[in-house]
């Protein structure tokens, strides 16, 4: 046992000697030192006027992100250049530069996952790309990733009429994650601009947006079949299957999203818009694939399936015009002067900001009730989305106020009572202790 440590102990100190304690290597490490210190001197000031420049050009966005992403690798593509320069002399000079190669490596590794990472959304998806561009790297420079990729290209496999190899299976994984990470980019980019055309209605800028969505995932999905060589083709026989069975079996769900694209391309409900849906009163504060969110007055989100918004009655307080007619109904007791109360109900609009002037509030008598006349003072406001009970309550206090200053009363429930002449009455009066 003693002999073969003792020979591991010889072979690795004269590895050592004739790859590493050499004067060749000492000189390369002095370049790979030296470059750096000087990198690290020249863009130490020139990085903050960059950053700066680049801050006041772009405040956000994915160009500011890409560009601050540059800007901050530019140090390492400085150490890279000095590295080529220095690995060109040692060419010439007939001396194989490797440190100087695996620096340079390194260094390009760095790079590729800086600029790669900064752009993904996803922190999760970043690490794992960074970790493998990392192992390649060192594969490479320990000259390992030449006989890895040659053993996975010979473990083959088929599946149905295609065959392929381990090695075009881990570049079509890694291809997919590129495409689809792609794909999240440029919907995010296609997102943030549509929703800047103020031309387009908030329905149409949704409807938009899903519609570049679906086109770039799917896109990306078969973008990266292809890569592997799947034919593209075989699929259409199992697309039709796959058709008819969601057809039967996700059918509710299908229908939802249907509906959904109805709704965004005929308009009739859009975010913003005030809507009730059966006992349902709220703002939409958004339009998904699935179903709408609303959200109540008391802070309650109803998520409502778009197939129910199709099919049933929904009112849009909002749809066409933002102004909503309230009807406020009184009631005066008989012996009250009709005209002054009709005269001082548009009066108690006053101190209610919500309420409009134009057009004017406007008190009519509906009808004779069994115990009132019934009036109706009818208000316009702009703003439902704020709710309509609130308005109403401080309409009501005001009449309350302006009828009882004016000596209008409000009825009570009453009823009378006729005695026919030849009717006879039996009265009895008890009290405690007796009659």
């Amino acid at each position: 046992m003693q002999e073969k440590i003792d020979f591991a102990i010889a072979f690795l100190t004269d590895w050592l000697k004739a790859n590493v304690l050499t004067w060749n290597t000492a000189v390369q490490w002095s370049c790979v030192v030296g470059a750096y210190l000087v990198t690290a001197l020249l863009w130490r000031g020139l990085e903050r006027r960059l950053f700066a420049r680049v801050d006041e050009k772009f405040e956000t966005g994915l160009g500011r992100s890409l560009l601050r992403a540059l800007v901050d690798v530019g140090n390492v593509a400085v150490f890279i250049l000095f590295m080529q320069i220095c690995a060109s002399v040692f060419r010439v000079m007939e001396y194989v530069p490797r440190v100087i190669d695996a620096a340079s490596d390194l260094a390009v590794a760095w790079i590729v996952i800086r600029l790669v990472t900064s752009m993904m959304p996803n922190r999760a998806l970043a690490r794992g790309v960074a970790a493998l561009v990392w192992a390649v790297a060192a594969l490479n420079v320990f000259g390992l990733l030449s006989p890895i990729t040659d053993f996975l290209a010979g473990l083959s496999f088929s599946v149905g009429d295609n065959s392929f190899n381990a090695l075009e299976a881990v570049k079509g994984l890694a291809l997919a994650a590129v495409f689809l990470q792609a794909a999240a980019i440029t919907g995010q980019f296609a997102d943030r601009r549509i929703q800047r055309i103020r031309d387009l209605s908030p329905s149409l800028r949704v409807l938009m947006i899903k519609a570049v969505k679906v086109v770039l995932f799917t896109a990306a999905v078969l973008a990266a079949m292809s890569s592997v060589g799947i034919d593209l083709t075989s699929l259409a026989i199992f697309s039709s299957a796959l058709g008819v069975g969601i057809g039967f079996g996700l059918q509710t769900i299908i229908s939802n999203y249907v509906a959904g694209v109805i709704l965004l391309m005929d308009r009739s409900i859009k975010p913003g818009d005030t809507i009730e849906v059966g006992s349902v009163y709220g703002v939409v504060r958004g339009m998904f694939g699935r179903y709408a969110s609303v959200l109540t007055r008391d802070g309650t989100e109803y998520l409502i399936p778009n197939q129910q918004l199709v099919s049933n009655e929904v009112v849009n307080w909002t749809y066409s015009d933002t102004n909503v007619r309230l009807k406020v109904p009184v009631g005066i007791s008989y012996g009250s002067d009709v005209e002054k109360a009709l005269a001082v109900l548009p009066s108690a609009i006053e101190g209610v900001s919500r309420v409009l002037r134009s057009p004017a509030p406007l008190a009519c008598m509906v009808g004779f009730g069994d115990s009132s006349v019934d009036l109706e003072l009818r208000i316009w406001i702009a703003d439902a989305d704020k709710g309509v009970t609130n308005v109403r309550s401080e309409v009501m206090l005001n009449i309350w106020r302006l009828f009882h200053e004016n000596g209008i009363e409000f009825p009570f429930p009453q009823r009378d009572v006729h005695i026919k002449p030849d009717s006879a009455i039996a009265v009895k009066i008890e009290k405690d202790g007796g009659e």
